[in-house]
């Protein structure tokens, strides 16, 4: 039997390294891995990474002047939210001009400059895309309101329709947005209704439209000559919509809600994933021609069957994202979660993923509440331990890697403000996030006392925990290695992960309140002794 202790949730995540010795059998060398298949990926949020220039908001140079230290966390992409214009309506997810920096966060020679700094650093900077929809502010939008005939047909507009028994217009069907509402807007200048998804601020693209195919393209193509390695695709299922703009059924929702309706024509029209395939077709031709892989990857909040097709279409001939973003953890990693269940929720992706491709796994995002908040901060190192030892590519959240909090009280624009607050440096003014007392959104109260710099003077923190992970990662076993999990009874969840040659390294997640003793014998050719080579900070044991 290979019993090893675990300490109770709250302290506890072990990586082991086990030596293994045994017959030389005849076996095939792993597959070459392309540098985006074990990559650690980090979110920055532009507005609250670091202001280089007092006005209390985040920004481009600020960014820049951060790469070094992106670079010693052993980050090897970063993908930056929105930078563009904009009128800020949905802070940077409502873009009016694609090809410049809203002026807030610099220009588009600070751009470049933040580009070069990154790559002189050994990171990768891809952009966040935003597909659906412009700000209604966009040039596109003005000339199409107005009848341009150019731009005319660049948006979805239709007339709207009387009721019979007010008189009054009404929008063309029943269609909701997102955040709310109807998903029509009547604009006078034209005399008929736009679709807007999400605010009224963000009209949807007429994808149906070839020259507005032609135009993102054009603009995706910018960008990669400008250096960027790739692009995340934000709202990628919500492109196309029912060309007879069908009424929608009834959903599971309370009234008022998204969820009111059933979304079967708004949203995962086939059609979508023609584009991702093409864009993907422009990013390998881009790479070749460089010697460089290009990625994309796709954020759609879809069945798994659907989300599925974003890696390659049925007969797998064609290519789609190189990753689509697997929310799983964010949903299913819960303080009460217990280790059957976690181990459903990772098989329910791997076990629909397309043979060859790549997992990614995301521990939180500017979308969703902080990893801290939502699992409690006695978690954060489980989770990060998690993340970064599955096979695939590890996508962390700036902060998350201090185990920063949302803070309610910063709700000041939108109801995701608590989780985007500035990233807290150090105990000075404004965390050194800036030198102004007054910041885009407050601070986290608790910044004098979680911050990079104490955890970088503390003997164990979770910022230590973190940058022995990213280094770990670098492991062939973890690159390469082979991945069995199981759980031990309701409470422990362990995996291993397996390269012929090279050590085996195993991860123990005691998802309980209370010490287990684990049982690993399910695990075929351990020793009888084990080596930790990561326990998380606050656990009974200590590497070596």
């Amino acid at each position: 039997m290979k019993s090893y202790g675990a300490s109770p949730r709250t302290s506890v995540a072990l990586l082991v390294v086990v030596l293994v010795c045994g017959l030389r059998a005849a076996t095939r060398e792993p597959d070459t891995k392309d540098w985006y298949q074990h990559a650690t990926f980090y979110q920055i949020y532009p507005r609250s990474f670091q202001d280089s220039n007092g006005d209390g908001i985040g920004d481009l140079k600020g960014i820049t002047s951060r790469m070094e230290y992106l670079a010693g966390l052993g980050i090897d992409a970063t993908w930056l939210s929105p930078p563009f214009v904009s009128p800020l309506a949905d802070f940077g997810y409502d873009v009016a001009d694609f090809y410049n920096i809203q002026p807030e966060y610099g220009t588009i020679d600070d751009m470049r400059a933040l580009i070069g700094e990154a790559h002189k650093h050994g990171i990768k900077l891809m952009l966040d895309f935003i597909p659906n929809h412009t700000s209604d502010e966009h040039y596109w939008f003005e000339e199409s309101a107005k009848g341009n005939p150019v731009y005319k047909d660049f948006y979805v507009w239709r007339p709207g329709k009387r009721n019979a028994v007010t008189g009054e217009l009404e929008p063309p069907n029943n269609w909701i947005s997102v955040f709310g509402g109807p998903a029509w807007k009547y604009d006078e200048r034209r005399g008929e209704f736009y679709l807007h998804q999400f605010t009224e601020k963000q009209a949807d693209l007429n994808y149906r439209h070839q020259p507005v195919v032609d135009e993102m393209t054009r603009m995706l193509t910018f960008w990669l000559e400008m250096g960027v390695d790739g692009f995340r695709l934000d709202a990628i299922n919500h492109m196309f919509e029912d060309e007879q703009l069908r009424d929608e059924p009834p959903g599971w929702g309370p009234p008022g809600s998204y969820d009111e309706l059933d979304h079967i024509y708004t949203k995962d029209d086939p059609d979508t994933y023609g584009v991702v395939y093409a864009w993907r077709e422009l990013c390998e031709d881009f790479g070749r021609r460089n010697g460089k892989t290009v990625i994309l990857m796709t954020e759609a909040y879809a069945s798994i069957e659907n989300t599925m097709l974003y890696y390659e279409d049925a007969t797998g001939q064609r290519q789609g994202a190189h990753m689509p973003f697997n929310f799983q953890l964010i949903y299913d990693f819960q303080a009460d979660q217990n280790a059957i269940g976690l181990k459903q929720s990772i098989d329910w992706w791997l076990n629909h993923m397309p043979a060859r491709h790549t997992a990614s796994w995301v521990a939180g995002s500017h979308d969703h509440s902080r990893v801290a908040s939502r699992v409690g901060l006695e978690f954060v190192d489980q989770v990060l331990t998690l993340v970064h030892t599955l096979p695939g590519t590890s996508i962390t959240y700036y902060g998350e890697e201090i185990g920063m909090l949302d803070y309610k009280e910063a709700e000041t624009y939108d109801n995701r403000d608590p989780n985007r607050t500035p990233m807290q440096w150090d105990n000075s003014i404004s965390a050194g996030f800036s030198t102004n007392r007054d910041t885009w959104l407050k601070m986290h109260p608790d910044y004098p006392t979680r911050n990079v710099a104490m955890q970088e003077a503390a003997e164990r923190s979770t910022l230590k925990h973190f940058r022995t992970l990213t280094a770990l990662r670098r492991h062939p076993t973890l690159v390469h290695g082979e991945f069995t999990h199981r759980t031990v009874g309701r409470d422990v969840y362990a995996f291993s992960r397996e390269l012929h040659g090279e050590d085996s390294l195993v991860t123990v997640l005691n998802m309980a309140s209370e010490n287990r003793t684990v049982d690993l014998g399910d695990f075929v050719n351990l020793p009888s002794r084990l080596t930790v080579e990561i326990a998380q900070p606050k656990s009974n044991y200590k590497a070596g």
